[in-house]
């Protein structure tokens, strides 16, 4: 089993930048692709972003692309999301997950929350205007 656990979280005006970390550990070579999901209250938790630890191949969903990146440090075993120019539609809770597979870019954009075999237990981001 693979444990996450993030970080980095708070409070930021509009246009303002967060940077999130993922510690991994447990079986880390088991967590292939590693992602960023977010989740608000009564919506499904919907994808942000993901990237293989090997290759650093990276997708985005397109809410985010340009503004959000994606990065991997392999040997502090850990992932980072970096947010900049952050809006008020931002504001969620980020998890960490991780997964052996990596997915079709569709998938990920319309179910890839079930493809992911291990989450983090989310830190909150919260954008004000």
């Amino acid at each position: 089993q693979v444990q996450l656990a993030e970080s980095g979280g708070g409070s930021v005006q509009t246009g303002g930048s967060l940077r999130l970390s993922c510690a991994v550990s447990g079986r880390t070579f088991s967590s292939a692709v590693m992602g960023w999901f977010r989740q608000v209250p009564g919506k499904e938790r919907e994808f942000v972003a993901v990237i293989k630890w090997s290759g650093g191949n990276t997708l985005y969903a397109d809410s985010v692309k340009g503004r959000f990146t994606i990065s991997r440090d392999n040997a502090k075993n850990t992932v980072y999301l970096q947010m900049n120019s952050l809006t008020p539609e931002d504001s969620a809770v980020y998890y960490c997950a991780a997964s052996t597979v990596w997915y079709s870019d569709s998938y990920y954009y319309t179910r890839g929350r079930y493809g992911m075999d291990d989450w983090g237990k989310g830190t909150l981001v919260t954008v004000s205007s």
